[in-house]
């Protein structure tokens, strides 16, 4: 597993050419995009962690995939971040909203063996996890997957890699498995979100 990861997550050593990141990553150079269509998010940054211990580096890429899906959503007006786009739940803030519940399904459930009314929060997967309040804002939702996030960072050190709880429709599954899951995860909700935000933008 080791080496197969370790492919995975090389980073190659030359600089890559700040107009084609940004561009790959957000669309054309905000210097050619009218004022009321700019995006003022920053340019995405190669991983500061590049080598190192298997768990360090898996830490540390689940935690840069937390934040960038939070980075897709932060900035947006309330409005902007429940706007539906698709036909699914799928919006900005949901899927910031989903992302705390599988934190919660993961490590407090899975891991720890929490019941939900035991979790703080909801902790269901399926479409409910995309849910938001009416009286719930973007900076509340952002502060509640900051929050779940932490608990499991808490909570994996009580383990080790290849520690394994029983998940009722997988079977055994390790504390490796739950961390390249949410990387993969949340990675994919990152996507998600910079699509449905150039979107809005483009829409302004």
């Amino acid at each position: 597993m080791s080496s197969v990861f370790s492919l995975a997550i090389k980073v190659s050593p030359y600089p890559i050419e700040p107009h084609a990141a940004r561009t790959r990553a957000y669309g054309p150079d905000p210097s050619n995009v009218p004022s009321t269509q700019k995006d003022e998010r920053p340019m995405p940054l190669l991983p500061r962690t590049t080598t190192g211990p298997e768990r360090l580096m898996l830490e540390h890429m689940l935690d840069r995939n937390r934040q960038e899906l939070i980075d897709t959503a932060r900035g947006l007006s309330e409005a902007d971040a429940r706007r539906r786009l698709v036909a699914s739940l799928t919006t900005p803030i949901g899927l910031i909203k989903h992302a705390a519940v599988a934190e919660r399904r993961w490590f407090q459930r899975i891991l720890i063996g929490l019941d939900e009314s035991e979790c703080d929060g909801y902790a269901t997967p399926g479409e409910g996890s995309f849910v938001v309040a009416d009286d719930e804002t973007l900076a509340d939702v952002i502060a509640e997957f900051e929050r779940a996030s932490e608990r499991s960072r808490v909570i994996a050190t009580d383990f080790e890699l290849d520690d394994t709880k029983t998940h009722p429709l997988a079977g055994d599954v390790s504390l490796r498995f739950i961390y390249l899951l949410l990387i993969e995860d949340f990675a994919r909700h990152a996507g998600h979100g910079d699509i449905l935000r150039e979107q809005i933008t483009a829409a302004r």
